[in-house]
């Protein structure tokens, strides 16, 4: 019987793997199309390109038929479903630094919106009195594709995020943290999120943004993480030139852990208004 040989190991120092935060578009994790990244805290990002942010209208624009025409209930149950991840990868979003309560916050944020889903339309919407054999009747629909300049934080983040998707908008967010954003982008990539509703870009709102609230496939604009007056207006003035709804929250800082309300998901909704005749 030959002999068992022992392999000894020297010990010697492991170079770890450091991990690099890619973009997230269409549901997947590519690098910016540009090769561009910048470091954060040790850690590679990618630096969003215009090119980069146009794929992401398309992703977007794509997904927001079948996302729109998904069951309030179907909406409900993967948002409930993000909220269930977020919790499993809580020590995750902890290393980076964020809260505990935050994260907690976060968490119900999610399971607050998918409650939400099938009740949004019934609040929003009216059987209208009219004179007359008919039915009027006003129900919302999603504004489409809306570009999101997100707030820095997690639960910021989540806040501007969920009501739009709720409500079957699809979204292309700037992110201000990449390392949180891409974390929940994460999160979303295996929560039953379908590709293409939520695209999130990291790099500088700057060279980014003025080109998204330009896009003439881009039906709406939320600035609530625009903390720069100049940029805000130079931004308004861009959406005008295709006549998109602009979300400009009120100056000063916002408190994100205060009841939401209904605006965030009602601002980014439409009223149809459809007339039918009473039968006999």
């Amino acid at each position: 019987m030959p002999k068992s040989s022992k392999v000894v190991e020297t010990a010697r120092p492991r170079l770890a793997v450091r991990k690099t935060y890619k973009l997230y578009i269409g549901g997947r994790f590519p690098r910016s199309e540009s090769g561009r990244t910048f470091v954060v805290d040790g850690d590679n990002v990618a630096l969003a390109s215009r090119k980069d942010a146009r794929d992401a209208v398309v992703a977007a624009r794509a997904a927001q038929p079948g996302w729109a025409g998904a069951t309030a209930y179907h909406r409900g149950q993967v948002l409930y479903r993000v909220a269930e991840m977020s919790e499993a990868r809580r020590a995750e979003f902890t290393a980076l630094g964020v809260p505990a309560a935050e994260v907690d916050a976060a968490v119900d944020r999610w399971v607050w919106y998918a409650g939400w889903s099938d009740k949004i339309a019934q609040v929003a919407g009216a059987a209208n009195p009219v004179a007359g054999p008919f039915f009027n009747v006003s129900a919302p629909e999603p504004t489409g594709v809306v570009a999101v300049v997100a707030p820095a934080t997690l639960l910021g983040l989540v806040s501007v995020i969920a009501p739009a998707v709720v409500t079957g908008n699809t979204v292309v967010v700037l992110a201000a943290d990449p390392q949180i954003a891409i974390t929940l982008a994460e999160v979303l990539a295996t929560s039953d999120v379908p590709g293409g509703v939520v695209n999130i870009l990291t790099g500088r709102y700057a060279e980014t943004a003025p080109w998204l609230a330009a896009h003439a496939d881009v039906n709406a604009l939320d600035l609530t993480g625009v903390e720069h007056p100049d940029l805000a207006a130079e931004l308004e003035r861009a959406a005008a030139g295709t006549l998109k709804r602009v979300v400009r929250p009120p100056g000063g800082e916002i408190d994100f852990t205060a009841d939401p309300g209904l605006k965030p998901m009602t601002s980014l909704l439409e009223t149809k208004t459809v007339w039918h005749p009473k039968g006999y």
